[in-house]
């Protein structure tokens, strides 16, 4: 049958991303939770090498590993005017020219080859009244058997002219920074289009606790980024998920949005695309990353519960994160290459109540390394005085050594400083007249929830500004 399976964890925010997409668009799935099905883990572990990779998709039997939204798109047969399942076989030349046909015309189709999967057979007889008649074509489950291309064209509106709506801003980020600006855009009474790569909430919905904004004496990323993404909906934004921007044109007075699925118009742009973790570039981390190594402690600390594990860094996100792995894995092992913490001293006062956190300080990492069968075995360290070295055992580290800008995208666009973070002036306005930016992207920014909700309102001030003239 047409079964889709999804691996997942209900912390995962990629998870979130595909399910959510799936429930747009009314396809029914099955979802495994990895955290409590243990045979699930090993399966996900299975089909990716050894790697704890979520969400791992089982479409039809082929196997999907964190695919994005054009991905999924593309594999189900979902458009913006309508859903497309074709029914077929290699063979046939009638589905080979009604699937060129749509190739031709970027549709995207869920292909089902009958040959491959038996279980379509029936369903093809039963709609062809017992012949099993090739391609037959479902669209929003309207049925076109041996359809001609000039039917396709009909029900597809192909040759349709799209009117497209112009918003007055266009916010590419949905993180703190982001979805503040579209809350007072909207309640200016201007219309936001928010475009998230992922899932709404950025870095802050990656972290457990949240401890220094102000209202609450503790709150979880999750909770308050869905509080603020709850908002800016209710004051009318529209939010799309799982659109990666690929450029950014001018046109006259519009600025030209381009995704990977999609082109959309604004007469501004706020640009609150955010921050990636840092890595350490040393031998053995890219081949590790994803079966070891890892970045973000709410997305794979779950997978490493009563494990021992590495924390590489000493700012508050290390801190941060060390406590909260702390409470559940077995030890953790703290290395930073300074010899006090960057930290602030609440963190560093914490770590002192906590019996199985122990520190490694003043302490370079050398590498990262694996068993014979390329499993996560541990970390070389260098004593940065004695030069003495050692290795750290544990099963599997998390790097928390700083931030780089998203800006790739706009390179060329809008001035940027060296480290690739983008310089504004006066109302988050960047070089490049109409386009804004906010939250950590920003030069001098700093990386804190509070700060990034402040200059989501300094921003909103800029566009106003900007569009009344």
């Amino acid at each position: 049958m047409n079964e889709i399976k999804l691996y997942g964890a209900d912390w995962c925010p990629d998870c979130r991303r595909a399910k959510s997409f799936l429930k747009e668009n009314n396809i029914e799935y099955n979802f495994i939770d990895v955290d409590l099905d243990e045979e699930a883990t090993k399966k996900v572990e299975k089909i990716n090498n050894g790697k704890r990779i979520i969400p791992t998709l089982i479409i039809n039997g082929k196997s999907y590993t964190n695919p994005d939204n054009a991905k999924l798109a593309a594999v189900l047969g979902i458009n913006e005017v309508a859903r497309v399942i074709v029914y077929g076989a290699d063979w046939c030349p009638d589905c080979r020219k009604s699937k060129a046909y749509l190739n031709d015309n970027k549709i995207n189709y869920q292909y089902i080859d009958i040959e491959e999967n038996e279980w379509a057979i029936p369903i093809i007889t039963k709609i062809n009244n017992g012949k099993r008649k090739i391609p037959t074509i479902l669209i929003n489950d309207q049925i076109f058997v041996e359809p001609e291309n000039d039917e396709l064209r009909k029900a597809l509106k192909i040759d349709e002219e799209k009117i497209e709506k112009v918003f007055d801003t266009i916010i590419i980020g949905g993180g703190a920074a982001g979805l503040t600006t579209s809350i007072y855009a909207q309640r200016d009474r201007f219309s936001t289009l928010i475009l998230e790569k992922k899932t709404i909430g950025g870095n802050a919905f990656l972290t457990e606790k949240i401890e220094n904004y102000p209202g609450f004496t503790s709150i979880s990323g999750p909770v308050l980024m869905d509080k603020m993404e709850e908002q800016a909906r209710v004051y009318g934004a529209t939010i799309k998920t799982g659109e990666e921007v690929v450029n950014i044109e001018k046109e006259d007075a519009l600025f030209k949005i381009n995704t990977k699925t999609a082109q959309y118009l604004g007469r501004s742009v706020v640009l609150s695309t955010g921050s990636t973790y840092r890595q350490l570039g040393i031998p053995g981390e890219s081949e590790l990353i994803g079966s070891g190594v890892h970045f973000c402690a709410t997305c794979d600390g779950a997978f490493y519960r009563d494990r021992d594990i590495i924390v590489v860094g000493g700012g508050n996100s290390a801190l941060e994160e060390g406590i909260f792995l702390a409470g559940f894995v077995k030890s953790v092992k703290i290395v930073h290459i300074q010899s006090e913490f960057t930290a602030s001293e609440t963190y560093v006062e914490k770590l002192a109540s906590i019996d199985n956190i122990s520190t490694y300080m003043n302490k370079t990492s050398l590498e990262f390394l694996a068993d014979e069968k390329g499993l996560f075995k541990g970390l070389k360290i260098q004593d940065n005085v004695s030069k003495e070295e050692e290795v750290l055992t544990s099963d599997g580290a998390f790097i928390f050594i700083g931030l780089i800008p998203n800006t790739k995208s706009f390179k060329g666009l809008i001035e940027l400083n060296q480290r690739g973070f983008i310089q504004t002036t006066g109302l988050a306005e960047t070089s490049q007249k109409g386009i804004f930016a906010a939250g950590d992207v920003r030069e001098g920014a700093i990386a804190q929830v509070a700060a990034a909700t402040g200059e989501g309102v300094l921003a909103s001030y800029g566009i106003r500004n900007y569009l009344k003239n």
